[in-house]
């Protein structure tokens, strides 16, 4: 089986979007569920739904893949999955290193979903002592002094930076000169990479942040709702104010403005002090 070094995915050199890459995970994540079911065939609406787009986008997409389905018959299920695995590049082995096996790293080892994403977690790595050789999801920790070596003997291309922010860049770094080309980065920190290396960034805290603004502004509109519903009205208009005749400023008054007429020829409610 190829490796993750030799193969690179065909999405750039086929011209494909990247709006419609990042698409390409939820209509496989959708596709495999209904796999899963035996579902043979979906229609775009069908499908579009469950990825939580619109189907004109979806059909847009799978254009670019060369797929246009069958009128009155929809997508074969099989064959999409196919389709987009091959483009994603998961017919092939990834093979991953994650370096930061605290909390987070630990829950990234133990997720099932890797492998059967078509991507092999090939070596965990962390920069404390006590914790080589301990196994995680049945892996021995290895110390980061490895790193090189492990990328380079595991033909490794992806690598998972689980480490505090502090320390994410050093990482970002020797990953980099040791030949990844791909990182995703849990580090709650921007990494500076060279041209040719990708970065994915994934920030839970932004992401709880950004829930936070919608819960905030959701409140808001729960408090204002009950005036509504009592039957609340706004204050009833100020009626305008004519000055008495012969008060200053008043029409026919000395110092009358005549050019601060309404369009009736009245004077305007508000007069200048």
């Amino acid at each position: 089986m190829a490796t993750g070094r030799t193969h690179r995915p065909a999405t750039r050199s086929r011209g494909i979007p990247e709006a419609t890459v990042a698409r390409l995970p939820l209509y496989l994540r959708a596709l495999t569920a209904l796999s899963e079911r035996s579902v043979p065939t979906v229609s775009s609406e069908e499908l579009a739904t469950a990825a939580g787009v619109n189907s004109a986008k979806l059909r847009k997409d799978f254009s670019y893949l060369g797929s246009y389905g069958t009128r009155g018959v929809g997508y074969d299920v099989e064959y999409l999955v196919y389709q987009i695995s091959r483009e994603l590049g998961l017919t092939q082995d990834w093979p991953v290193v994650i370096v930061g096996i605290g909390n987070l790293g630990a829950a990234l080892a133990n997720y099932g979903g890797f492998a059967s994403r078509g991507f092999r977690v090939a070596a965990l790595i962390d920069a404390d002592p006590a914790m080589a050789g301990k196994p995680v999801a049945g892996i021995p920790v290895q110390h980061t002094d490895e790193l090189e070596k492990i990328i380079t003997d595991n033909g490794v291309s992806i690598g998972v930076i689980a480490t505090p922010a502090g320390a994410a860049q050093q990482v970002c770094d020797r990953l980099v000169a040791a030949g990844i080309t791909s990182i995703l980065n849990f580090a709650p920190t921007v990494l500076s990479v060279p041209d040719g290396v990708d970065v994915r960034k994934v920030d839970l805290s932004i992401e709880l942040q950004i829930l936070a603004f919608h819960e905030q502004r959701k409140a808001g509109e729960e408090v204002g709702a009950p005036e509504e519903a009592a039957g609340a009205v706004p204050p009833p208009p100020v009626t305008p104010h004519r000055a008495p005749t012969g008060a200053p400023g008043a029409p026919g008054a000395p110092g009358a403005d005549s050019g601060r007429q309404g369009p009736d020829g009245d004077v305007p409610a508000v007069m200048p002090a």
